[in-house]
């Protein structure tokens, strides 16, 4: 029997990023507006081994938010047991990574390693699917490198195994984040599948996001980098292209406040000392957002108490973010 399409509304979603997109970030993020958030990639090995802190990276808030939890491996069997048990968890969607360019990863036939071992790749993506009764979603790249591109037959075989939605970052392996991503490129994998194609890659606003969906053919895009610092991107996305309300973005003390929540929500799924290190990347991008001097950032990512950091926040945020960013985009 065929499972019921996927759907989702609005067909924005934030993409999965390591160290990023934790529990309190997600959480930020769909209060704006998203159509799914997606978990920091959680290896299954790690978090079969009960590892600390990686039981964390999957941690869904399902009274906040849907998340879908992505899961890395090599071997069949372990990734189908982790499926099983972040299914257990709560996990509404499991999607398999076989996009993650690192070397830490790949060296370890995961990520986009897959890629090249697409009967390998296969038997996994059947072990999870076979494993639990959620929907298994993948995300690739467009290939290995300019010799490998074999995004669409790959895409073709997981949906045949009961993959129900595919996202395709428009770049190779090799690539990494370098170029441009090539939207154009994910259009074979859109006609060789049924099943619902979603554009990754450089969408960093509504305008890449529109021209991703006119290049490529997908049903939905899926927004990384593009979106530290600004948690509303999604929800203005979705806003320009699919008439969904319009988000507040916040300024100056409004700015402030959602930071200081953000921060103080950091501290609380952390611990204190781990949460503020943690919070530094974070604080960084708001502070890029709004332009803040340079001295005043220094004392923000230095700051070796919270309740000093609390106050510099206060000040940090209260700059003109009115001309335009530039971003890069996962």
């Amino acid at each position: 029997m065929t499972a019921d399409p996927l759907t989702f509304d609005p067909p924005v979603f934030l993409a999965p990023m390591a160290g990023i997109t934790d529990l309190p970030y997600r959480s930020l993020v769909a209060r704006f507006g998203a159509g799914l958030v997606v978990s920091e990639m959680v290896a299954s090995q790690e978090l079969l081994s009960r590892r600390p802190g990686v039981r964390e990276k999957a941690e869904l808030g399902l009274d906040v938010i849907g998340t879908s939890v992505q899961l890395a491996g090599r071997e069949a069997e372990p990734m189908a047991e982790a499926a099983r048990m972040v299914e257990a968890m709560g996990a509404r969607i499991i999607d398999i990574n076989m996009g993650c360019p690192a070397k830490k990863v790949t060296q370890g036939a995961s990520g986009s390693a897959l890629m090249k071992t697409p009967d390998h790749a296969l038997r996994l993506i059947e072990a999870v699917v076979d494993a639990v009764k959620v929907p298994v979603t993948l995300k690739t790249r467009l290939g290995w490198d300019d010799n490998m591109l074999n995004a669409a037959p790959i895409a073709k075989r997981a949906e045949d195994a009961g993959v129900r939605m595919i996202t395709i970052h428009g770049r190779t392996r090799c690539q990494f984040y370098k170029g441009r991503a090539d939207w154009a490129a994910i259009r074979a994998v859109k006609e060789a599948v049924n099943v619902p194609v979603i554009a990754n890659g450089d969408i960093v606003g509504s305008e890449e996001a529109r021209t991703a969906l006119r290049l490529s053919g997908a049903d939905g895009v899926m927004v990384g980098r593009g979106a530290q610092g600004r948690p509303w991107l999604l929800a203005q996305i979705a806003h320009d292209l699919h008439g969904r309300s319009a988000p507040m973005i916040p300024k100056g003390a409004a700015m402030a406040e959602m930071v200081a929540e953000h921060y103080d929500e950091m501290l609380r799924f952390y611990g204190a000392d781990l949460g503020a290190k943690v919070a530094r990347k974070h604080l960084g991008w708001y502070m890029d957002y709004c332009d803040t001097p340079s001295d005043l950032r220094r004392a923000v990512l230095t700051a070796r108490e919270v309740n000093t950091t609390f106050d510099l926040i206060a000040e940090a945020m209260q700059y003109d973010a009115a001309a335009p960013q530039t971003r890069v985009a996962a």
